[in-house]
């Protein structure tokens, strides 16, 4: 017997450190400049926090051009006179980002929005204007993103065009006139706006009810025609492009079970080129041109997974382009058009290289009335549990893909299951429709009916925990208070508790979207009752399984007072429940400190109820740097039975 448990425990694979799995990636994001000379990408530095580093092509001179001091950037871009870097950060989280240029000359950054709790975004750059930023920013109302000019030479801020208080999106021509607006409609639907010049008044191109849905790509290059995602009169989204003087469509790529994952469009021609669809639970391209088409076969000789063109020159002549696997790092690929031939530019991890990592398989099956849910399941050997790992959004989706999160799970010894329950996006509106007003009850009961498929896959129902992010946050803690028989443990990060304060508490500049969350979540005045009952926080007092919860204490979508009332009352019901709060985060975490921090607390949490492997906490408690603090609140002791009454004589 005892032989026969060292055989076991030899057979089951290296620990994987935290800090490999979920830590920094080694580079990320690679982008061409316009000109094809030189190469940015995301890459720590000595310090640990992501910089914004370049490269002249055809030499070593890699060097970062930031020098953010802490919580390390994400989104970046080149400006169009490929001397300028442009890059967004916000302040612990908050989500107010600022709007930076880096000259790559002199190393030194503005903040070309410098205004106090505004939020910038990017809406487009030009060849033909290199030296201005179309931006969006709430200075004026902060409920209504406008659009401004400003000037990389002198930082001057100019209004453009003023949102009439409803526009989500606007999108320019080739000329960098704003000439299309998306905006959400009292009733939850979108309305597609146009206009022939910026002196014009706007026209309605499309309006759809919140039953439809509708993706804008860009003009085409004369700026006569739009390409439209829209799903009128088909299940699923079709990509069209639409004449704007006669209204006409013509149909360029579909499919009938996915919605469009992604587009390539030619970088100066506006060209719509190809159009990924899910299929089989893989990112494939429909090609639009016959180029595109030999130019990813040419690249599959070399590389291998799903292939995604993430940058390209202006002249068209060399790409990047990542090649995304489920058991290693993405790799990234530089293409030259010319020779017809890809090379290796970098990993984004390659200590992943050689790693017993686990296969994510695509599944399906029935929920409990007949819709087909797609998702993923990964499962080591004889796994001691499983996770159900919930996504966020609730409007969006699990992919196919490395990830760190599941992968460190099913390093651990747990199987993972991600369900695209109803209300998910991109498998048609059907699936998205079913979801209104369905938040802990269809859309919970796809859970549920997800832990039964997988017991038919050997996986024991009564070892499972539910654990998510946002939204998943949520369903795991509809989980513990709705049926906490059917759950072994929960971990909620960053998940609302009570809907009412959630949708009282949003950002101040997705008012415009009101109607939708009235829509698929519910409206506070008609459905007060609808949202009260599918409230964890209202049915605290049945928790009776472990529960870990986590909050950025910056979160601008879900307040940290989302997560500390309802582990109030979990302490006033004399419930126990672990609390950690991470003081310079947000709506999730960014810094890699905290991120490690979270996921060891997770791993230790998990191994208590299902029995799994950890990897220890260091001996001060947390991962040094991390800013976590952690309350402990522990079961009230049962109150003695009252003394029994003397019999009676």
């Amino acid at each position: 017997m005892a032989a026969l448990l060292l055989l076991l425990l030899a057979a089951e694979p290296a620990l994987i450190p935290r800090d490999v799995l979920l830590g920094n990636p080694e580079r990320l994001r690679p982008q061409l400049s316009p000109d094809g000379t030189k190469l940015a990408w995301l890459q720590p530095d000595p310090r640990n926090v992501m910089q914004v580093w370049v490269r002249t092509l055809g030499q070593a001179d890699d060097a970062p051009v930031t020098e953010d001091p802490k919580r390390g950037l994400r989104v970046f871009q080149w400006a169009e006179d490929s001397k300028t870097l442009l890059y967004l950060q916000d302040r612990d989280g908050d989500e107010n980002f600022h709007l930076y240029a880096v000259d790559l000359a002199t190393r030194a950054a503005r903040d070309l929005t410098p205004y106090p709790n505004v939020r910038a975004g990017i809406v487009d750059t030009l060849p033909k204007q290199p030296d201005t930023v179309l931006v969006q920013l709430n200075l004026r109302d902060r409920k209504a993103f406008d659009v401004h000019r400003v000037s990389l030479k002198t930082g001057k801020v100019e209004l453009d065009t003023q949102n009439p208080g409803d526009v989500t999106q606007w999108v320019t021509d080739a000329n960098m006139l704003v000439r299309a607006a998306v905006a959400a409609t009292p009733e939850g639907g979108q309305e597609v706006r146009v206009r022939e010049t910026a002196k014009l008044p706007w026209k309605s191109l499309v309006r759809v009810g919140p039953e439809e849905s509708l993706a804008v790509y860009g003009f085409t290059l004369d700026g006569k025609g739009l390409f439209l995602a829209t799903s009128i009169g088909t299940d699923t989204q079709r990509v069209v492009e639409k004449n704007l003087k006669a209204g006409s469509e013509r149909l360029l790529a579909k499919s009938d079970t996915s919605d469009p994952l992604g587009v390539i469009v030619h970088p100066t021609r506006l060209e719509l080129h190809g159009v990924a669809f899910d299929v089989g639970g893989h990112a494939e391209w429909t090609t639009l041109d016959s180029t595109l088409k030999a130019d990813l076969a040419a690249i599959r000789q070399t590389a291998s997974g799903d292939l995604d063109v993430v940058s390209r020159d202006l002249a068209d002549a060399q790409w990047v382009v990542a090649a995304t696997v489920d058991t290693g790092p993405v790799r990234y690929y530089r293409y030259d058009r010319v020779a017809k031939k890809a090379e290796l530019l970098f990993s984004h991890q390659p200590k992943l290289e050689g790693l017993p990592l686990v296969e994510m398989k695509p599944v399906s099956f029935a929920a409990r009335d007949g819709l087909v849910l797609s998702g993923y399941f990964t499962a080591p050997p004889q796994p001691k549990g499983l996770v159900l790992l919930v996504h966020g959004g609730p409007w969006g989706r699990d992919g196919w893909r490395y990830n760190g999160e599941v992968q460190l799970l099913a390093n651990r010894g747990y199987a993972v299951l991600q369900v695209n329950f109803r209300g998910s996006t991109g498998y048609g509106k059907r699936l998205l429709n079913a979801g209104n007003k369905q938040w802990g009850l269809a859309m919970q009961t796809d859970l549920l009916d997800a832990v039964d498929w997988a017991a038919t896959q050997g996986v024991d129902p009564r070892r499972v925990c539910i654990m998510g992010g946002s939204y998943g946050g949520y369903a795991a803690l509809a989980g513990a208070a709705f049926t906490p028989d059917a759950f072994r443990c929960a971990v909620d990060l960053v998940g609302p508790s009570n809907l009412g304060t959630l949708l009282r508490s949003v950002p101040p500049y997705w008012a415009a979207m009101k109607g939708q969350f009235s829509r698929r979540v519910g409206d506070l005045d008609t459905d007060a009752e609808l949202l009260r009952k599918a409230s964890p926080l209202f049915a605290a007092e049945r928790i009776k399984i472990p529960l870990l919860i986590a909050q950025g204490a910056n979160d601008p979508r879900v307040r940290q007072s989302e997560s500390e009332q309802v582990v109030a009352a979990l302490e006033k019901a004399g419930l126990p429940v672990t609390y950690v709060l991470y003081p310079d985060e947000g709506h999730g975490l960014a810094r890699p400190e905290n991120r490690t921090d979270y996921y060891a607390r997770v791993e230790q949490f998990l191994a208590a109820s299902l029995g799994g492997r950890v990897e220890p906490l260091p001996p001060q408690g947390r991962v040094p740097g991390s800013t976590g603090v952690v309350k402990q609140v522990k079961a009230r002791p049962a109150a003695p039975a009252a003394p029994k009454a003397p019999a009676a004589k």
